[in-house]
């Protein structure tokens, strides 16, 4: 059985992005080949990795400095929060007959 696809990335700073590097054992992923597909043709994906390099890459791609998209993952549930106490802040001033902002 072949050793598993790991993946890593480290900011690029140099040119404003991250660069990711493939590796399987002591053989590096290269380029990836671009090949026109008719449409509603099955394609399989570039590349798969285990749930374990997935983490990897995400842990990698976080201390290059990306986070979630608003709305997704902790960054919604922050949004989540902020809303909620938004809401009591709102409700807390009303009882209290202060005027809030």
């Amino acid at each position: 059985m072949s050793e598993p696809i790991k993946a890593r990335a480290t900011s690029a700073p140099w040119w404003n992005g991250v660069e990711i590097l493939f590796r399987q054992g002591n053989s590096f992923g290269v380029s990836i080949q671009m090949e026109e597909k008719p449409a509603g043709v099955m394609v399989e994906p570039t590349v798969r990795i285990s749930i374990n390099e997935a983490q990897t890459l995400m842990d990698d791609l976080w201390n290059c400095g990306l986070r979630p998209t608003e709305g997704t993952g902790s960054a919604g549930a922050m949004k989540a929060v902020e809303s909620h106490v938004n809401d009591l802040r709102k409700i807390a001033f009303k009882a209290l007959d202060i005027p809030y902002a």
